[in-house]
């Protein structure tokens, strides 16, 4: 419990055998001045790992489920299937390469009133090699269009993150690969919610990454991204429309 309000984590894993143990046990650790953790549950969604990671994770104290369809929103959703009750709830790659004492700036955003609280690898520090300049590159475009097409300020579309259940459960996520987060977002934005970013530092992930790992990996990321911001969009008019008539 953080502040009277029950934590879950999300943390969607593929391969992740080298830092999925450490993930969990810092997020666990995490304590209230009282000694009492402030996150109630971790649930780790296994998206079909062949290194152990789901052995890993349950050892470390997460509760465990598997999603065998491909995708990184596809394992968020099953994550999130997961949940019994909470009332906020923190996703997190489980790759290590975010520090786990600051999602306590996450989670206080939304003590304060946010209902979505984005980690901005953008305004925080970037460790060296981190983050491939294809993901640079890609996440400016892509801030850039939110920017011009729903007139909203952002800075990043990271995946460290915290926002309320209730508000999470409106959103009707559905985006099962690459634009589950900035899916996430332009919802939040076109349903109005309380949107702030805080600085979150990044370090260099444990093993390669699934997606900037790779030439294909990146470009199918990026194409995935934009074509989401283009297709929410065109729906919100579309809807709008509809309402004038």
């Amino acid at each position: 419990m953080y502040y009277d309000h029950h934590v879950t984590c999300v943390i969607p894993a593929l391969d992740e055998a080298k830092s999925i143990g450490k993930v969990v046990t810092d997020f666990n650790g995490l304590t209230n001045a009282d000694g009492s953790k402030v996150i109630d549950t971790i649930i780790v969604c296994d998206n079909g790992s062949q290194d152990g990671t789901p052995c890993i994770a349950k050892k470390a104290g997460a509760q465990v489920v598997f999603e065998p369809i491909p995708g990184y929103g596809q394992a968020c959703m099953t994550g999130m299937a997961a949940i019994n009750h909470t009332d906020i709830v923190l996703f997190v790659d489980g790759d290590g390469s975010f520090i786990a004492d600051q999602a306590i700036q996450l989670l206080n955003g939304i003590i304060t009133g946010a209902d979505l609280v984005i980690g901005s690898r953008t305004l925080g520090n970037v460790a060296a090699g981190a983050m491939s300049q294809q993901q640079l590159w890609g996440n400016k475009l892509s801030t850039l269009l939110i920017r011009l097409l729903w007139q909203f300020e952002v800075s990043d579309l990271g995946p460290y993150r915290a926002i309320r259940w209730s508000r999470l459960k409106d959103l009707g996520m559905c985006e099962p690969r690459f634009g589950w987060t900035v899916e996430m977002q332009v919802k939040a934005i076109a349903g109005g919610a309380n949107i702030i970013e805080v600085p979150v530092d990044t370090g260099r992930r444990e093993g390669r990454s699934k997606i900037s790992g790779t030439l294909k990996g990146t470009v199918l990321a990026g194409i995935g991204i934009i074509s989401t911001i283009l297709k929410l969009r065109w729906r919100y008019q579309r809807q709008q429309r509809l309402l004038r008539y």
